[in-house]
């Protein structure tokens, strides 16, 4: 095994912490780019595309056990030209490769294998493969050397797979536009959300809370959608789905009861035993669905999971610039190597010798922990022996159980987990992926800006603020946008989401704080967004015009992990559609729906985040303008009842004035006599 600066390869000057993971392996690695295809045409070989990212455990796994190997890497490097992309540095590259392995095989994930033409063209893809065979699987040193083979022996066939497949994929990216043209496709209204719901509530787990069985993810933007659906169709059930799965995925292993923030999903159905990493998007989509089913309910709970969320980002992924870093890691290092979990869990002992065996008691009662450990689901032995912690029990059951008061339990649990948080930060922390991605950082501006008016804490605005003017300092250059800022620098051509998830946190920050900068920069980007990413037929393209020529320029609505870059788009522009009343803007999100009507139609749920866009525009926004001085208190005594309630569809402008604070509001066409009675002003908006 090899892996140090004695193999120092071309990822050596890259900026991303993965590809810089990997500059030292005996894998002669390239960047991707026109150097190293144009190295496989003149060497006529195929190219190994391995795509991942920092965080990611099983490309931990797979480099350890295969790149550092020097029998595998000789192999790679005479037969093909590596290339290695971080896929959160490169979502394009990503996304179209990962849209060929999955229509080749079935699946997807991370670490993403794919074997390419020199033309880029892909004839075979797969997702992890273990060096030699095992589980059923082939091994990666056997599948190298059946390539390489058929490469010298079948090469006419490679050729025609690798155009086959990508012509596929382009009739799949055009195929929603042939569809729009035809007068007979399918119209977006509310019965797509209904289908949503109807659809949602079919996955829905009653017992466990969350959508389908194991793996369980978070997907913060559809429980979003159904907080909306519960407002416009008045429907109890979706709000039950909403705080059932909030309250399971808070009291599970999922959720970090020491420090904070949520891991990236469960391995299990009953959210106990997590893939550690934690990742920025998460953060940001969650506290937002928590916020908002706080306002839906007035849950104390919810508030809190929501400020201990943004606490851990502004305590662990938060820039000194003020930037919000994109992950952390699953793995750290335990007894010299790595395993993931290592820094989040315990065993029975350790708790036990740091609390007390009376304090221990009760604290192992309320997290479920066992003397042989209480990982139900433990396929690789990582956790034999050790406690995920997890709410196995409540206050008052403890209360009950130990014969004490409620209080003395909340008391002894609050001063337990403030030692084990001590101890645990002894340990050797996960890595921190510290990469500023400008897409991510609008997701968690806006979430910062939202919780600064709903928890009425100006360090969460501040924050938000602080992120944003960064990004507009150091993220664009030449009055362009870019995507990725890490040690100083920023680079990468941003894609559709940079711009529309940008957007989105700056019409947060200026609903929060009322500096027209920020509404100003948010139209000046909305304009650059169409002019670079919009398709004439409707909806935006992943890739700006001007960017890098890849084998198909991508176009999704698809809202997975992370809600689409049209979802958004729709969002962003309906709002400043209401701030501004330019057409463009509104035109815009007629075509994006006309035009991915009918891939929506197929499948709502899928499409959560799109289908929370189309209810601003069915209902339209409650457009509420407060005038007075900045300082009125009739103003800000408002805005605390507005941010008390959850009414997703508004639109809120200032406008200084010398008279005394009071509110104008319009609905759909008509407006109210201004209102300078707060009481009289909470009547209104509800």
């Amino acid at each position: 095994m090899s892996n140090n600066s004695e193999f120092l390869n071309h990822l050596i000057h890259e900026k991303s912490p993965y590809l810089l993971a990997h500059a030292g392996n005996p894998v002669d690695w390239y960047p991707w780019g026109e150097i190293a295809f144009n190295k496989a045409k003149f060497e006529d070989k195929p190219v190994l595309l391995s795509v991942g990212y920092s965080t990611c455990h099983w490309c931990h796994v797979m480099a350890h056990e295969s790149f550092e190997d020097d029998g595998i890497s000789k192999m790679i490097n005479d037969h093909f030209i590596a290339i290695k992309v971080d896929r959160e540095e490169r979502p394009d590259i990503d996304h179209i490769y990962m849209t060929a392995t999955t229509a080749m095989t079935g699946q997807g994930g991370w670490p993403l294998t794919v074997f390419l033409t020199p033309q880029g063209e892909p004839f075979y893809g797969g997702t992890y493969f273990p060096p030699y065979a095992k589980w059923g699987s082939i091994g990666f040193i056997d599948l190298l050397n059946s390539i390489a083979m058929a490469w010298e022996s079948d090469r006419e066939n490679i050729l025609s797979s690798g155009r086959s497949i990508t012509e596929g994929l382009r009739r799949q990216e055009q195929g929603s536009g042939a569809t729009h043209r035809n007068p007979n496709s399918p119209v977006m209204d509310e019965t797509l959300r209904d289908k949503a719901f109807s659809q949602m509530r079919g996955q829905y787990d009653s017992e466990n809370g969350g959508f389908g069985s194991a793996p369980k993810f978070p997907m913060g933007h559809s429980l979003s959608f159904l907080l909306r659906y519960h407002k416009t169709r008045e429907e109890p059930e979706a709000l039950n789905m909403v705080s059932r799965t909030l309250s399971a995925m808070a009291d599970g292993g999922i959720w970090d009861h020491l420090g904070g923030g949520f891991h990236r999903y469960s391995t299990d159905q009953h959210w106990r035993v997590p893939h550690f990493e934690k990742m920025l998007y998460d953060q940001a989509l969650l506290s937002r669905a928590y916020l908002e089913a706080y306002q839906s309910t007035g849950s104390g709970d919810c508030a809190r999971v929501a400020r201990e969320i943004l606490d851990y980002v502004l305590s662990g992924m938060t820039d000194k610039e003020g930037g919000f870093y994109s992950a952390e890691d699953a793995d750290s290092l335990d007894g010299g190597s790595l395993k993931e979990g290592a820094f989040y869990v315990f065993s029975k002992s350790e708790i036990e010798e740091e609390l007390g065996k009376e304090v221990a008691a009760v604290f192992n009662y309320c997290y479920g922990v066992l003397p042989q450990g209480n990982a139900a689901f433990d396929p690789h032995g990582e956790f034999r022996g050790k406690n995920i912690l997890y709410r196995a029990h409540s206050i008052k059951d403890a209360a009950n159980a130990f014969f004490k008061q409620e209080n003395e339990i909340q008391d002894m649990l609050k001063e337990a987990v403030l030692k084990l948080l001590t101890l645990r930060s002894q340990r050797p922390r996960p890595n921190i992926d510290n990469k500023v991605l400008c897409d991510w950082n609008g997701l968690m501006i806006a979430s910062f800006a939202f919780a600064g008016r709903v928890l009425g804490e100006p360090k969460y605005t501040q924050a938000a603020a602080k992120a944003a003017d960064f990004i507009l300092d150091h993220m664009m250059i030449n009055n362009r946008l870019l995507h990725r800022w890490r040690d100083g620098t920023a680079g990468i051509q941003a894609t559709l989401e940079d711009y529309a998830f940008f957007i989105y946190g700056l019409l947060e920050l200026y609903e929060a704080t009322f500096q027209d900068k920020y509404l100003d920069a948010a139209q000046v980007l909305a304009d650059m967004m169409i002019e670079f990413f919009a398709d004439p037929v409707g909806g935006f393209y992943m890739t700006a015009s001007d960017a890098e020529r890849l084998i198909i320029r991508p176009k999704e609505a698809y809202d997975g992990a992370l809600p689409s870059g049209n979802s958004v788009a729709a969002l962003i522009l309906l709002r400043l559609y209401a701030f501004t009343k330019k057409d463009t803007y509104h035109s815009q999100v007629e075509a994006l729906f006309g035009f991915f009507a009918p891939t929506i139609t197929q499948a709502p749920y899928a499409h959560s985040f799109l289908l929370s866009s189309l209810d601003w525009y069915l209902q339209g926004p409650l457009e509420i303008t407060f005038q007075g001085r900045a300082d009125d208190p009739t103003v800000a005594k408002m805005l605390k009842v507005l941010y008390k309630h959850f009414i997703p569809f508004k639109a809120i402008k200032f406008i200084p004035a010398t008279n005394q604070g009071q509110a104008h509001i319009c609905f759909q066409g008509t407006c109210k006599a201004p209102i300078d009675s707060v009481g009289l002003f909470e009547q209104e908006i509800l």
